[in-house]
């Protein structure tokens, strides 16, 4: 068992974790939001520092990264819990294992009045790993890079950056796929070994982000923000989910808001499907996603995408000089990648991202 990074002591025996922008205070015994910190007679220990329960061999375009080392495949990790509650989670028996497994055994009786930390961490799913054997896995299966993904990764902070310092040394790129809502110190701590990341911003309206995620909206604008000033490549992903954060006048706010920051940010704008507890809402019409696309277009981005929906056109990377086509995609696979030396081979307009390492 491990103790965690980034917390504080407080009186009664509570701790303060602040690795995440929730900003838990927990009494002994308790845990924080992501399930998975858990304050032991006032010591904070992370349950999830040697284990993982998922680990693919993906395209980078999954993540979806489509600047970072195009048509190159990802070794991609995740463990239980999340500090978000996304009501569209389309990984929620994963992220929300924690609250689903305790409300499941609620009401039974207790085998161990106050378990130990042993049979605490016991009791988490997942395979044993280490660091080091993860990144000889992602090396043997000819990955150029681990991304740190399906469920939140700053919630399994000590395992990210141990790997991804490893990884550095053996010439693998590393990714997160995150909420954006880790705090100042631990980015600025693993930013040196992070080579990019894909941010999801899920809603631009801070009492709709609230309900959608149970999170704080402010936060993660100031961590993509933090991304950037840090030089960690970053593209930004929206899920339009009907009803929620599909009005054009928040789309338009929202683009605003990536133009102004760097209009070559790739924006990935996504069809959401129901699952989880929006199974009650239709798919996102296709027509909406291209409109959201010449809103990103119309606020100064140069490289907006529409995602979910293959063969659209909104799939491929285009010269935002000359118009020519660098990238043709389908799904999650290059069809042919014409850039030369991450210049577009007609005007030779330099395209922004990370082509070669």
């Amino acid at each position: 068992m491990r103790e965690a990074l980034f917390y504080d002591k407080l009186e009664g025996g509570r701790v303060h974790c602040t690795l995440c922008a929730l900003d838990c205070r927990i009494r002994s015994g308790g845990r924080g939001a992501c399930g998975v910190r858990v304050n032991h007679e006032g010591t904070l220990y992370t349950l999830v520092d040697d284990r993982v329960v998922a680990r693919h061999i993906d395209p980078i375009e999954k993540k979806p990264l489509f600047h970072f080392l195009p048509d190159h495949t990802s070794y991609s990790i995740g463990t239980v819990g999340c500090n978000f509650r996304c009501l569209h989670c389309q990984n929620f028996s994963i992220s929300q294992e924690p609250r689903l497994g305790a409300r499941a055994a609620k009401g039974r009786e207790p085998a161990v009045v106050c378990p130990s930390l042993e049979d605490l961490q016991a009791a988490v799913p997942g395979q044993w790993v280490t660091p080091a054997g993860l990144v000889e896995d992602a090396l043997a299966t000819g990955c150029r890079s681990i991304a740190y993904t399906y469920n939140e990764p700053t919630i399994f902070y000590e395992l990210a950056l141990d790997t991804a310092r490893l990884a550095r040394d053996a010439g693998l790129a590393n990714v997160f796929v995150t909420n954006g809502a880790i705090t100042a110190a631990p980015l600025e701590r693993i930013a040196p070994v992070l080579d990019a990341a894909n941010i999801d911003l899920k809603n631009f309206d801070p009492a709709a982000h609230q309900r959608m995620t149970g999170a704080a909206l402010a936060p993660v604008l100031d961590s993509i923000h933090r991304y950037h000033r840090l030089g960690i490549w970053i593209e930004v992903t929206t899920l339009v989910v009907p009803g929620y954060n599909d009005a054009e006048d928040q789309l338009r706010a929202l683009a605003g808001f990536l133009s102004d920051l760097d209009p070559d940010i790739p924006w990935h704008v996504t069809r959401f499907h129901p699952t989880y507890r929006l199974r009650d809402r239709p798919a996102t019409p296709v027509e909406t996603l291209r409109r959201a696309r010449e809103i990103g277009r119309e606020a100064g981005l140069r490289f907006v995408y529409t995602g979910n929906v293959p063969g659209e056109d909104g799939e491929n990377t285009c010269c935002p000089a000359c118009g020519a086509e660098l990238i043709r995609r389908f799904g999650l696979g290059v069809r042919w990648n014409r850039l030369d030396g991450g210049r577009c081979p007609k005007c030779r307009t330099e395209i922004p991202g990370v082509f070669d390492r």
